[in-house]
């Protein structure tokens, strides 16, 4: 039996796209549906379409160059944006297909983790990768490593964060961001 590959890619039950130059060559339905606009309006679009803000994108787009240089894959979960201006977050995976130029070409896969993960507080774009990096249970020396601030700043990020969301403690806060209360 032969697989049909544009099918695979169509029904794919996450948002796909490939790229070049962090611009939207073709993407899937279920990507469409995820950001809700239509293909035609994605294919050609810049990637900062999808995003919050524009210096996030271009915060995210700097911080993937040096980790799909050597590993050619990149992974994250982030607060993304639909169509509509709602934002949400949503586990994003890529590969360059030529790491010297980790941009120039890629596949991307996006997952709506919404449902899981629910987007209550108003949150500044550096407030929002600070938490994405507490969900994904670094210490504040790593979030700065990895965010190059320093983690006296991550720690003020992090208690202007448990006052939106009314945490008593780091723990508390993480339970609070996932369940987006």
């Amino acid at each position: 039996m032969d697989l049909d590959y544009r099918l695979a890619f169509e029904l794919a039950p996450v948002g796909l796209c490939l790229s070049r130059n962090r611009v939207i060559v073709d993407c899937n339905q279920q990507l469409c549906e995820t950001f809700g606009w239509s293909r035609e309006t994605l294919t050609g679009q810049s990637f900062l379409v999808l995003y919050p803000s524009p210096e996030e994108y271009e915060r995210l787009g700097q911080r993937m160059i040096p980790i799909l240089n050597a590993k050619g894959h990149y992974g994250d979960d982030r607060i993304m944006k639909r169509a509509n201006g709602e934002v949400f977050w949503c586990h994003v995976t890529g590969r360059a297909l030529n790491r010297a130029a980790p941009h120039a070409q890629g596949i991307w896969a996006f997952e709506d983790l919404s449902a899981q993960r629910p987007v209550k507080a108003e949150l500044t774009a550096r407030e929002r990768e600070v938490a994405a990096r507490l969900l994904d249970g670094l210490t504040s020396k790593e979030i700065g490593k990895t965010l190059a601030i320093s983690h006296r700043t991550v720690e003020i990020y992090r208690a202007r964060l448990m006052r939106k969301y009314r945490a008593n403690t780091t723990a508390d806060l993480v339970h609070k961001l996932m369940a987006g209360s």
